[in-house]
């Protein structure tokens, strides 16, 4: 695996004479020399050699130095641990990917084994399609990881967001790729070598991940979703599948062998949905003006949405127009339903306003990467939801409801809801 940003580092420097603790460096660095390596020492994460190099210009942070090797100095920059954050999301938006080497064992425990320095290993691997802490993400916005696997004049795509466990794939034209590319606007795309360095992937190289096509997609995907066959997810093509088991692959690279929860994935993502090319995209400005500004474009016209996953929800549709007449009838209906029941649509408006962002929460949950307000989200979330099935039930004398309508209530309250042992287990602070 090979990205953008790290692509003309200079050749890692031999090990030889290191000390202990800069000798899991090189082993960690070894592993992952296409990123830069956050390397935990006590309450700073430290970046050396060319990485402290490279990492002190785009972060505008002092470069100093710490002792030698080899005869040399070694090149040093740090970030305190308890902010890391902050900086981790100015290299990530600037293409960066960031291996994180943490601390595993306490000075206590290194005592007991007598080692000269405390363990340490690369715990995840932070990039832009795969990050999942609020401080780096949009919440408007989705974070897109799209992977794609070509096969002659056919391209196989398959698309994710580890914050939400949305997983769409599609079979498609090597010509249609850039307009798929301009409907997702991915955070993050894998893709083999020779398609990564074509004409259509060349102008967003700080963003592509050289990646190889896996000879056994079906299978891998199979294993990480805890199946026998894809059969019961729907019907894909060879492409779909190796696109699908790339995305598959890096996240559990990059989150050091875990998978947050994912949907299972839904193949022809782009069935139903109108084909727009880059140009026509950007003539229309639908989620940004021409010149790249969000506000003097039609989301930044038409979004009144109260929370940050509603707000996706509206870039998404909008970015990906029906085509197809009844299931626009369908949103239509529901739309007017609700335009017509005020008192309805003014219970469900409250109920959302301000609600947390679950599904960012869950994805946090599932790598257990989360702190105590995420269960908080989850049992706000869920009382916001029993919230809104009783606005909709002030519905139930207003016939008929549409469909959609009718869908969406059944889904608010789960058949075994965790909110009230949420409620008993979490303190509010005071």
């Amino acid at each position: 695996m090979t990205g953008a940003p790290m692509q003309n580092r200079k050749p890692l420097r031999s090990p030889e004479g290191a000390t202990p603790a800069i000798a899991q460096w090189f082993a960690a660095k070894a592993a992952h020399p296409d990123a830069l390596l956050f390397f935990r020492m006590g309450d700073f994460f430290e970046m050396l050699f060319e990485d402290a190099e490279v990492a002190s210009a785009a972060l505008d942070i002092a470069l100093s130095s710490r002792g030698e090797h080899q005869g040399e100095k070694v090149a040093l920059c740090g970030v305190p641990a308890h902010a890391h954050e902050a900086y981790l999301a100015r290299l990530i938006r600037q293409g960066f990917r960031v291996a994180i080497c943490d601390q595993t064992e306490t000075p206590e425990e290194q005592k007991r084994r007598k080692a000269p320095t405390i363990r340490r290993e690369v715990t995840r691997v932070v990039t832009p399609g795969t990050v999942t802490e609020e401080a780096l993400l949009e919440a408007s916005r989705p974070a897109w990881l799209l992977a794609l696997a070509p096969a002659g004049e056919a391209l196989g795509a398959a698309w994710l967001d580890v914050t939400t466990g949305a997983f769409a794939t599609e079979r498609l034209a090597t010509a249609e790729l850039p307009a798929l590319l301009a409907r997702l606007e991915p955070a993050e795309i894998l893709a083999p070598e020779d398609l990564a360095r074509g004409p259509e992937l060349r102008p967003l190289a700080e963003r592509v991940a050289h990646l190889a096509v896996p000879r056994d997609g079906a299978r891998r995907l199979a294993e990480a979703f805890a199946v026998a066959t894809l059969d019961g997810f729907g019907s894909f093509s060879t492409e779909e599948i190796a696109a699908a088991a790339m995305a598959v692959d890096y996240v559990k690279l990059t989150q050091a062998g875990g998978l947050p929860r994912l949907s299972p994935p839904v193949p022809s993502g782009g069935h139903g949905v109108l084909q727009m090319d880059g140009a026509t995209r950007r003539s229309l400005e639908i989620l940004r003006s021409e010149r790249g500004d969000p506000r003097h474009a039609l989301l930044g016209a038409v979004d009144r949405t109260v929370t940050p996953a509603g707000a996706r929800e509206l870039a998404a549709r909008l970015a990906s127009p029906l085509a197809e007449a009844a299931p626009i009838a369908a949103r239509h209906d529901a739309v007017a339903f609700l335009l017509a029941a005020e008192t309805v649509r003014g219970g469900l408006r409250a109920a959302l306003k301000g609600a947390p962002d679950m599904a960012r929460a869950l994805a946090r949950l599932s790598l257990d990467r989360f702190a105590p307000r995420d269960l908080g989200a989850i049992r706000e979330g869920l009382t916001r939801a029993e919230a809104m099935q009783a606005a909709l039930d002030d519905a139930a004398g207003v016939p008929p409801i549409p469909a959609l309508i009718t869908a969406a209530r059944a889904a608010l309250r789960p058949a075994e809801s965790p909110r009230a042992e949420l409620q008993r287990a979490l303190a509010d602070p005071l």
